[in-house]
């Protein structure tokens, strides 16, 4: 009796030694902070997401460890991409992306792609709407589209994030479509993109909604239209009068140019399987909360996630989108 019950014992311990492997194995977390790169300048919208992500990740305790936003946007954020490139295997780092991913390689040259990085999961897609002062006389997109078209080539201006990004991609197509140039002048940050509009240094941004949003709500900005191929469903009011899902689309006003924007999250190179699964069930807790939902509606996204291989086939596929859309712009490195 003593013989079994002593085997039992060895069996148990046995067990729960290997039950205490597989558990540590699949429960890898942070053991120290989590610097979160943002390779972009403050008050954009890449910048605002990741600093809402660290907030509500603290607020409700979805991880032991603190995150730390620190802003790396030189080189049209090169800076940020090939810091954590270089950080090889370390888990304590993530990134935010933007469009960034892809125009700035193509633009610069710069040794780096987006399969140097490790992918996590995509948050949310971003829209672009074009934006006029409230004071401005175009009350349409026709009205705009109108004044492009007919006015002498770079009568207006149209303020934008960095040169050879998202911003200016969008300003090309509409060249493009009107047959004249305009006067694209480039800002460090979204933020102060829609600070230059308010007032009155440019006649117009592509800026993403949650980049102008508290603009238009205080009446100083107007919403023209969405670049995206379906309205907004967002229909609670932000203005007395307005809401995301009252803008028009601007290819059904005559603007005939599409284009939405990557919010998605990467870590370095060489790290393991478990953590990454870490950071994409992190996001997933994110995404899950109410602070999320009003957070997505407040900046009118669109709230397509992925993660694993349909997340890799994505960001190769809007890869090559960028080449082509750079490529008829004239913005790749030569």
């Amino acid at each position: 009796m003593k013989a079994a019950s002593g085997a039992w014992k060895q069996s148990w311990v046995a067990a729960v030694a290997i039950a205490g492997m597989v558990t540590s194995a699949a429960a890898w977390e942070p053991t120290k902070p989590v610097e979160f790169i943002v390779p972009a300048g403050t008050g954009g919208g890449a910048d605002q997401m990741a600093r809402f992500i660290q907030g509500v990740a603290a607020k409700n305790n979805l991880m032991k460890q603190p995150i730390v936003v620190v802003n790396k946007s030189g080189g049209a954020g090169a800076e940020g991409f090939l810091d954590v490139k270089g950080d090889k295997g370390n888990p304590h780092k993530i990134i935010i992306t933007l469009s960034n991913l892809f125009t700035t390689p193509l633009a610069t040259g710069v040794p780096f792609n987006w399969r140097d990085l490790t992918p996590v999961s995509m948050m949310a897609l971003d829209q672009f709407v074009l934006w006029v002062n409230a004071e401005s006389p175009y009350q349409t997109p026709k009205d705009f589209f109108a004044a492009l078209k007919n006015g002498p080539d770079r009568s207006l201006k149209i303020g934008g994030t960095g040169s050879k990004q998202e911003d200016q991609i969008i300003t090309a197509i509409l060249e493009k479509a009107a047959g004249k140039k305009v006067t694209y002048v480039p800002y460090k940050g979204g933020g102060e993109v829609a600070v230059q509009l308010v007032g009155k240094h440019v006649d117009a941004t592509v800026n993403n909604p949650i980049e102008a949003e508290s603009h238009w709500r205080a009446g100083k900005l107007r919403a023209l239209c969405v670049f995206d191929a379906q309205k907004l469903p967002y229909t609670k009011k932000v203005t007395a009068t307005q809401s995301w899902a009252d803008l028009p689309t601007c290819s059904s006003a005559g603007l005939p140019a599409e284009y939405v924007m990557l919010r998605g999250i990467f870590m370095a190179p060489g790290v393991t399987p478990e953590q990454t699964q870490y950071y994409v069930d992190l996001m997933a807790k994110v995404r899950a909360l109410p602070e999320w939902k009003e957070f997505m509606e407040k900046g009118a996204f669109n709230q397509t996630t992925m993660s694993g291989q349909a997340y890799f086939d994505w960001v190769a596929k809007t890869e090559q989108m960028h080449r082509v859309l750079m490529r008829d712009a004239g913005f790749l490195a030569q």
